[in-house]
């Protein structure tokens, strides 16, 4: 008979890089910029100014990846040396932080701080244990679900996977005896693993799916093509279901459990919500709020509020009530973290695009693949770009180095641009299903011990090749038949 579990152990975070480890990313990321501002030939196209530019966010984008410094520190660098190398006023350079995309994401992690402080958040979680929860796949897709209403507002998957859905799986785990070692995969290997690819097509499904899709969007929008939470969600809703369906019962055949039935999982789920007792003040506040703002998100074109709008007004009706204090909001660290480096990058991508750079980029390819037409060689390139994410440990970093080019590339051979635009948004949040340090989630759910490397990665290969067949034809049909393309 299981055993009430134990409190999941912490993650130990990585150590520290050595001193010598990080001088030698350093040095790398300043090769990075003084390789393509000193070495590689300019195009003719370009000014020295625009290709310094260039050379300042590849060598940023680098160090994004190789992380010598924090992301934050890094992003400050490169916005203070904008003006010097890149030819922009200090105004132009501090520009980002003032965007509303920014501000939009830095709301929704002050309403995520609620959703958690309150409880609703592990509240929503349990409830769907207890309708579901009474085999393992049905365990697998509770998890999923509760991560994927939380999507709808909660822009950092870490947030909802550290602070909901991986305390529950780890204490379902445990409940039937299944600990990292000789018992994972009485159940947690396959729970780890099969959450886990479906937090990663959560990311997809919505605009506040992941902290990077709002930037995918503006890059859309400067293309020509605006994406709102509602367009985002009706896009990624069908595809986004299906693989969500399918994804227990693939991992199911990769790493099977030998538990099937789980009953004790609702026992244990309506215990904890009578322990939690009714909605508190809060929680209805906090759950009157969640309501209305997805609610103005989907009617946007109703009463014309912006989207960034909505979820300031949310943020300021939480204060106002007591349900978030001003010390959450500054004590928010994960935020205003990313409230530097996010906003660095939005003004680096705008002054790019003003620069005409990926303009450029895009003829120079087009001139040396004209023979192809735009069907294969989008083909080719959304293949190239997913499976690219082998070489990255962010989202965001992967985005940034290839979302551009790839959209001026193949707008440029004639594309559609919201096919285009959509398939590499939501592409590069599925391809962080790969390796498990694809995304923040993924060192997190890794580390608790319960899944091998092997079996790892070859969960996500198979994953990957399962969401490409269904998003690259169901998925393109549908957009098809919402006039996308």
């Amino acid at each position: 008979m299981p055993t009430a579990a134990s409190p999941p152990d912490a993650i130990i975070p990585a150590p520290p890089l050595a001193a010598t480890a990080r001088l030698a990313r350093l040095a790398a990321v300043v090769a990075v910029y003084c390789g393509i501002a000193l070495l590689l030939p300019r195009p003719d196209a370009l000014t020295p100014t625009a290709w310094r530019l260039f050379a300042l966010f590849t060598a940023t984008v680098a160090g994004l990846m190789l992380e010598p410094i924090p992301q934050g520190a890094l992003v400050l660098i490169a916005i203070t040396l904008t003006p010097v190398l890149g030819g922009i006023s200090p105004g132009q350079a501090l520009s980002g932080f003032g965007d509303p995309t920014v501000w939009l994401v830095m709301a929704a992690f002050f309403l995520s701080r609620a959703l958690i402080n309150t409880g609703l958040a592990r509240r929503i979680a349990l409830f769907f244990v207890r309708l579901v929860g009474h085999n393992t796949v049905g365990v697998c897709y509770a998890l999923s679900l509760s991560d994927l209403v939380l999507a709808g507002i909660i822009p950092s998957n870490g947030a909802r996977c550290g602070g909901v859905i991986l305390p529950i799986a780890r204490s379902i785990s445990e409940l039937y005896g299944s600990r990292p070692g000789t018992s994972a995969s009485l159940l947690g290997t396959y729970l780890y693993t099969a959450v886990y690819q479906s937090t990663c097509i959560s990311a997809a499904m919505f605009l506040t799916g992941q902290a990077s899709n709002p930037l995918a969007a503006k890059m859309a929008g400067n293309a020509g093509f605006a994406i709102t939470w509602m367009s985002w969600f009706l896009a990624g809703i069908v595809p986004g279901l299906l693989s969500l369906a399918i994804i227990p019962w693939i991992v199911m055949r990769i790493s099977p459990p030998e538990i099937h039935r789980t009953p004790e999982a609702r026992v244990f789920a309506r215990t904890e919500l009578a322990a939690m007792g009714p909605l508190s003040r809060s929680e209805w506040i906090m759950a009157a709020v969640f309501v209305a703002v997805c609610g103005m998100w989907m009617t946007t074109s109703s009463h014309g509020l912006d989207t960034t709008q909505v979820a300031l007004l949310g943020t300021v009706a939480l204060l106002l009530t007591g349900v978030l204090s001003w010390e959450d909001v500054r004590s928010e660290k994960a935020a205003w973290d990313l409230f530097i480096w996010y906003g660095g990058l939005v003004m680096l991508g705008k002054a790019l695009n003003d620069a005409k750079v990926p303009a450029e980029f895009a003829r120079m390819i087009s001139n040396q693949f004209g023979y192809l037409g735009w069907p294969l060689l989008f083909t080719i390139a959304l293949g190239i770009y997913y499976y690219a994410h082998y070489a990255f440990a962010s989202i965001t970093a992967h985005l940034l180095a290839m979302y551009p080019a790839f959209l001026a590339i193949l707008l440029a051979k004639g594309a559609p641009v919201g096919l285009v635009s959509f398939a590499f948004a939501c592409f590069v949040c599925m391809s962080a299903g790969l390796t498990h340090y694809g995304t923040t989630p993924a060192p997190m759910f890794y580390g608790h011990g319960y899944v091998s490397f092997a079996t790892w990665w070859r969960a996500g290969f198979i994953v990957s090749l399962a969401n490409v067949a269904v998003w690259g034809t169901v998925g393109f049909a549908w957009w098809k038949v919402l006039g996308i393309w």
